[in-house]
């Protein structure tokens, strides 16, 4: 195999021009046989095979700096700077990151994991270059759906600027996870179409060259000005206006024709962007034919690229869903919005069926808030859905435009809490922070599967501003029998005895009960609380614990530090309560990657770790007393 040739970086300089392509097809191989095992991002890994390897052949790594955006198309990066051995293990807990990791390798020049910010990252270390009087060379590969996101413009602003070598590379799939939307996108498909553009372009400057003398300098004359050669054929020249160098299309897949672009790149002396054309899924039938479902994929069978496993039930997003469309039936004013996430949000659906009240802005989350803003003020009922790490993007729209506002906006946070598999990046353990931080903002959190479409039907009722918080995976069926109705700020008593109280916040529900469980097991009194709301707090229901229990336990996954426990605590604390609070939930960290449950434990949110730091904090409030 070629690929056993590769052991660490730059060996994949020593291959005979030969065995490029045979290398290809044995990453691809490889890439797919390991994914269907491990699960992760498949479709854009192999959609830029060629590219990476054009990339590694061209440029010295370390030394050359390459920064991906997202970054979940680089397993190809990694398998070309010796980690081959590490996908055994990629993604699961204290193995091999799905995204670029700084402390996995010195080749990965940037952590990411959130898009758009490659160009503004690459810039920066150009600085550092400049600075520090170096000359190594600094490529951000970007993808068309981040170009959706408005910080790549603000770094192409500033990359406009530039006085030495700084090399874009724009993958264009025309996807980002879902189908790219937007003017962007229309931009580029233009570019796309443009087929003759290349061999226009040589047949223009040779026709010139051939006048005597003054040939060259006619070309050299066009190529100074905005009228250039370019304009003739590629529409609107939009970074050529902006003062970047645009070299492209170019078939992505082609590796002579993607090393000779690079080389000729280098030459540059300031901002240049090549615009590289690519196949989301290539080389896999099943993946070119769904790019969206092998986006980011779990285990499946290769041969049918069907799910190794399917148990039918109902996701918390497929919930959701469902209940979203059947409230938007009965109300004509009730639209959505999603980012670029119309599939992972369930909001695919809503598409469906009401397709002229459904909004995809692309990856865009800032402009998502403020565009629900404007409808709500225009006398709509916005439902902006979008995972609870993208929602941090827009937490500036949320305090300004919404909340400042009071304006009737729904925040469908999904995959909130640990999510498991694509690590530190993409885990929602902020969100009950950063909402419950905001003024006129209402936050609650559903402890099972009819819960969240009692609390939907509620939040798009409501007239304020409004975050319904659930996480990824199968929604729970269980204290089914326990289903009050929705009040505002109001908890709900599950089991009321003495001495130890517990307060779950949503889908820490089954945690809860289970701690509970143990506890009575061990001879310990102890009732349960569902919050449902985690602002406001339900302060008569916490008072009326504090009244008849020595301790109080919240339950939550989110980091302590303003959480749903911080507030419990400081109520207690501003009327001067005797009772005791065990606030449990993440610590001041950031929790890397691999299975929920496995991270759970190792932060002391199972129901065993939970259990024991409750015993032992009685024991030690009995003994106080």
């Amino acid at each position: 195999m070629i690929l056993e040739k590769i052991k660490k970086e730059n060996d994949i300089k020593n291959l005979e021009p030969e065995e490029l392509e045979l290398l290809a097809e044995e990453i691809r191989k490889f890439l797919i046989e390991k994914i269907s095992y491990t699960g992760g991002h498949l479709a854009s890994n192999l959609g830029v095979v060629e590219l990476t390897m054009a990339l590694h052949l061209v440029f010295d790594l370390p030394k050359d700096k390459l920064i991906w955006d997202v970054g979940h198309q680089a397993y190809t990066h990694k398998l070309l700077t010796g980690r081959k051995a590490g996908f055994d293990e990629l993604r699961k807990y204290g193995g091999m990151s799905g995204f670029p990791k700084r402390k996995e390798s010195d080749c990965d020049a940037f952590d990411t994991g959130h898009s758009s910010t490659s160009i503004s990252a690459g810039l920066g270390y150009v600085a550092a270059r400049q600075i520090q009087g170096k000359d190594h060379q600094v490529v951000s590969i970007i993808g068309d759906g981040s170009m959706t996101g408005g910080m790549a413009y603000e770094a192409l602003n500033n990359a406009s600027r530039l006085k030495s070598n700084f090399i874009i590379i724009l993958n264009d799939n025309n996807m980002s996870i879902s189908e790219n939307v937007g003017g962007m996108s229309n931009y580029l498909n233009g570019i796309r179409t443009a087929n003759a553009y290349k061999e226009l372009k040589k047949g223009v400057e040779d026709t010139l060259l051939k006048i005597p003398v003054q040939g060259e300098k006619i070309v050299q004359r066009m190529k100074r000005t905005k009228s250039g050669i370019k304009q003739l054929v590629v529409p609107g020249m939009f970074f050529e206006d902006m003062g970047i160098t645009y070299l492209g299309p170019v078939d992505g897949h082609d590796i002579n024709k993607l090393q000779k672009v690079l080389n000729d790149a280098k030459k540059v002396d300031h901002a240049v962007l090549i615009h590289v054309l690519t196949k989301k899924g290539k080389g896999y039938q099943p993946a070119e034919e769904n790019p969206a479902r092998f986006h980011g994929t779990g285990p499946f069978v290769v041969e049918t690229g069907e799910p190794r496993m399917e148990n039918g039930k109902d996701s918390y997003t497929d919930v959701f869903s469902k209940v979203l469309c059947d409230i938007a039936r009965k109300d004509k004013k009730v639209t959505a919005i999603t980012a670029a996430m119309a599939s992972g949000t369930g909001l695919d659906r809503f598409q469906k069926y009401f397709p002229e009240r459904f909004y995809d802005v692309g990856i865009a989350e800032e402009h998502a808030l403020t565009f629900a803003a404007g409808m709500a003020a225009g006398g709509l009922k916005p439902v902006v859905a979008l995972y609870s790490s993208f929602l941090q993007r827009a937490y500036d729209q949320a305090i300004h435009d919404i909340c400042l506002q009071n304006l009737p906006v729904v925040l469908a946070v999904d995959r909130a809490g640990l999510v498991g598999s694509d690590g530190e990046t993409h885990q929602g353990v902020f969100d009950l922070s950063f909402l419950s931080s905001i003024p006129n903002m209402t936050v609650m959190s559903p402890k099972n599967r009819w819960e969240l479409a009692d609390m939907l039907r509620y939040a798009v009722a409501f007239e304020y501003p409004i975050a319904l918080r659930y996480p990824r995976g199968e929604a729970y069926e269980g204290l089914s029998e326990y289903r009050a109705p929705i009040e505002y700020g109001k908890s709900e008593m599950i089991y009321q005895e003495k001495d130890i109280a517990i307060l779950f916040v949503g889908h820490m529900a089954k945690i809860a009960e289970s701690v509970r469980e143990i506890l009575k097991e061990k001879g310990y009194f102890c009732s349960l609380v569902n919050a449902r709301f985690v602002k406001p707090i339900d302060e008569k229901m916490i008072e009326q614990l504090s009244n008849h229990h020595r301790l109080l336990v919240t339950i939550e996954e989110n980091v302590l530090i303003g959480g749903f426990g911080s507030q419990v605590l400081m109520h207690i604390s501003e009327q001067n309560k005797k009772v005791q609070v065990l606030n449990v939930g993440i610590h001041d960290n950031y929790v890397e990657h691999g299975n929920i449950e496995v991270l759970r434990k190792d932060a002391g949110l199972d129901a065993k770790s939970i259990a024991e730091q409750v015993m032992k904090k009685y024991e030690t409030v009995r003994m106080e007393k």
